[in-house]
C-alpha cells in the first residue's frame, strides 16, 4: 500500500507547477499528468507552462502516492485552510443530496473513516459495501467449466480427451456446469480490491482492505472495459451488488497505470460542476414542491429540420409547468460578479420563450448574495411590443450551518423559497 500523504488541495480554475508556487508538484509528476491528458486530452485541466491549469471539474486526482483535490468555488473570498473545509463538506453534501453517494440502507451506517477527500469516501463506501457482501454470503452462479476431471459428468470432448488422455485412462476430458462463486461480478470486484491496496493512502483503510484481500476469495484476472460493465444485467440475487459495482466501475475505468516506471499511476475520479449543480437545483425544487406544480430535467424539442441529416434539438435544463404556464431555469456553475450574462447565454433563453411558450424564463448562478434583475428582451421589428423577460438569479451559498442543517441543506431551502417567490411574482 502507499504511503499517506497530505493532498494538494487547489479551487476550479487554479493552476499549479512544479517549478514555483506555494503549492507544487514534483517534475515527475507533471511528466504523469501530461501523459495522461495524451494527445486528445481530458476535460479536466488544460496543460501550461510547467504546469496544469484546472477546469471546472472537481474531485480527486491520484498521482502516484500524490492525492490532488480539486474544489468548487462560488465566491471570492480569501483561499484559507477554513474555506477548504467549507467547500469541501460543501461539495461533498452535494452530491449527497443528487445521490452519488447514495448506499443501500442495510448497508449503510456511519463512515468509520473521517474522510480527507472525495476518493477516500469513495474507498470507504466500496470496502463497506464488499465487506456486507461477505458478512451476507457472495452469491454463487453457474457456469461453463472445462477441463479433466475423474467422473464422466457433463459432455465428453472427444478429440481433447484423447489428446490428453491417451495414457490416463482414469480421467476424461468433459465440459460441464458448475455451481460456485466465479462468476464476472466477483473478478470485479476481486480485481478492485486488489488495486485499492496497491493505491490506497488513507491509512485508516489499510487493515480493512487487508482482510477483504484474505477473505475473498481468488479469482481469475481479467480485462474490462465500458462494454463490459454495460453488459451486466443485475437479478433479484446480484441486486445487491450494484452499488459495489457502480463503485468499480468508477474507480477501474479511471486508473490509469504508469507503464514506464511504475510509480506515478493517475486515477482521477472528477466531475463536471455544471452537471452537479443542474442536477443539485433540480433535486432542491422537486423536495416539497407543490403538487400543482410538474418538474422535468433535460425536456427537448425539434427545432431545426435540415434537408438532409439529423434533426437538432434545444433541451433546457429544467422544465416547470405551473398550471397551463411554462417556466424555464437554467443553471450556470459561474460567478457573474456583477456582469451581465453572456449573450449567447441570453439569446438561448430567447429562444426558449418562443420554443415553449414559456411564460417566463431565468439563469440560475451560485453567487456571494442572493439578488434577481429582472430583464426584458427589446423589440424587434416582428415584435414591436415584447413582454418576453429573462431573470438572472444569484443563489447565495450560506457562510455556516444552523444547528443540525448543514451548509447545503439551508441552501436547498433557501433555494426552493427564492422558487416560490419567482414563480409567484
Amino acid at each position: 500500500m502507499s504511503k499517506q500523504q497530505n493532498p494538494i488541495t487547489v479551487f476550479e480554475h487554479e493552476t499549479i507547477r512544479f517549478d514555483k508556487g506555494e503549492k507544487k508538484i514534483t517534475e515527475e509528476q507533471f511528466n504523469a499528468l501530461r501523459l495522461y491528458y495524451g494527445e486528445k486530452g481530458v476535460p479536466y485541466y488544460n496543460l501550461c507552462y510547467n504546469g496544469i491549469s484546472f477546469n471546472e471539474y472537481v474531485g480527486v486526482i491520484q498521482v502516484g502516492n500524490t492525492l490532488i483535490e480539486v474544489l468548487p468555488k462560488a465566491d471570492k473570498s480569501l483561499k484559507s485552510e477554513l474555506e477548504e473545509n467549507k467547500w469541501r463538506n460543501i461539495l461533498i453534501d452535494m452530491m449527497r443530496a443528487v445521490g452519488s453517494f447514495d448506499i443501500r440502507a442495510p448497508s449503510h451506517g456511519n463512515l468509520k473513516v473521517k474522510p480527507n477527500t472525495i476518493l477516500d469516501l469513495y474507498f470507504e463506501m466500496f470496502v463497506k459495501e464488499v465487506e456486507y457482501l461477505l458478512h451476507n454470503g457472495l452469491v454463487k452462479q453457474y457456469r461453463k467449466k472445462e477441463g479433466n476431471v475423474n467422473a464422466l459428468k457433463g459432455s465428453l470432448q472427444f478429440a481433447k480427451h484423447i489428446q490428453q488422455n491417451l495414457t490416463h485412462q482414469e480421467r476424461f476430458y468433459v465440459r460441464h456446469s458448475t455451481y460456485d462463486v466465479e462468476h464476472i461480478l466477483h473478478i470485479i470486484l476481486f480485481k478492485t480490491i486488489r488495486l485499492l491496496n496497491q493505491i490506497n493512502t488513507n491509512t485508516s483503510l489499510h487493515s480493512r482492505i487487508g482482510t477483504l484481500i484474505l477473505n475473498f476469495p481468488e479469482m481469475p484476472d481479467m480485462k474490462l472495459s465500458e462494454s463490459t460493465f454495460d453488459k451486466l444485467i443485475f437479478n433479484r440475487k446480484t441486486q445487491s451488488y450494484s452499488k459495489a459495482i457502480e463503485i468499480a466501475r468508477l474507480i477501474l475505468l479511471q486508473y490509469h497505470p504508469d507503464v514506464s516506471k511504475g510509480r506515478n499511476h493517475v486515477l482521477a475520479l472528477m466531475f463536471d460542476m455544471n452537471k452537479l449543480w443542474e442536477q443539485f437545483v433540480f433535486v432542491s425544487l422537486r423536495k416539497n414542491k407543490s403538487s400543482v406544480i410538474t418538474i422535468t430535467a433535460q425536456t427537448s424539442k425539434y427545432f431545426w429540420l435540415p434537408e438532409n441529416g439529423y434533426t437538432s434539438k434545444i433541451r433546457p435544463d429544467i422544465w416547470i409547468k405551473f398550471g397551463d404556464e411554462n417556466l424555464i431555469l437554467d443553471t450556470k456553475w459561474k460567478n457573474l460578479n456583477g456582469y451581465n450574462p453572456s449573450p449567447d447565454d441570453l439569446r438561448q433563453m430567447y429562444v426558449y420563450h418562443e420554443y415553449y411558450n414559456a411564460k417566463k424564463v431565468a439563469l440560475l448562478y451560485p453567487s456571494q448574495q442572493s439578488d434577481e434583475i429582472k430583464g426584458t428582451y427589446l423589440p424587434t421589428p416582428t415584435y414591436l411590443n415584447t413582454d418576453k423577460v429573462c431573470s438572472v438569479i444569484s443563489l447565495a451559498v450560506p457562510e455556516r450551518g444552523d444547528g443540525n442543517r448543514s451548509i447545503v441543506k439551508i441552501w436547498q431551502e433557501n433555494i426552493r423559497m427564492k422558487f416560490d417567490y419567482w414563480i409567484n411574482c
